[in-house]
């Protein structure tokens, strides 16, 4: 899948995706990440839904999105529903889907200039 170019200087965009890399301001990276408009972690270490713990959340917390997309590999899967409700207890907006959809609707959120974090796991 490849998405829009934004020229937009000084954000992050996902400008692409395909199995097994997720491509952000056209370089590619093959490990999981979050990208938000304006940051880039590149050490986010899940590497499935099933793995995620309350410290990484906190990595996505520690960003202040006002929506979180989680990508969870080539399949939609869910995180524990505890560790999810870290984020709606923080009054932070949370949805699961597969990794290609999140990149899609991170483009989208992002263009309306929403305050959103897309923490994407790439296998």
């Amino acid at each position: 899948m490849k998405l829009d170019l934004d020229t937009a200087t000084g954000r992050y965009n996902i400008t692409g995706y395909r199995a097994g890399a997720v491509m952000i301001n056209g370089v590619a990276y093959a490990k999981s990440v979050i990208v938000t408009p304006r940051q880039l972690v590149t050490d986010w270490p899940p590497v499935s839904a099933d793995v995620v713990t309350i410290e990484h959340v906190h990595a996505i917390c520690a960003l202040e999105p006002e929506i979180v997309l989680i990508g969870t590999g080539q399949r939609l899967t869910f995180p524990d529903a505890g560790v999810l409700g870290m984020l709606v207890t923080a009054g932070i907006g949370v949805e699961c889907m597969d990794t290609p959809a999140a990149c899609r609707s991170f483009a989208v959120l992002a263009a309306e200039g929403r305050a959103v974090a897309a923490a994407l796991m790439i296998a």
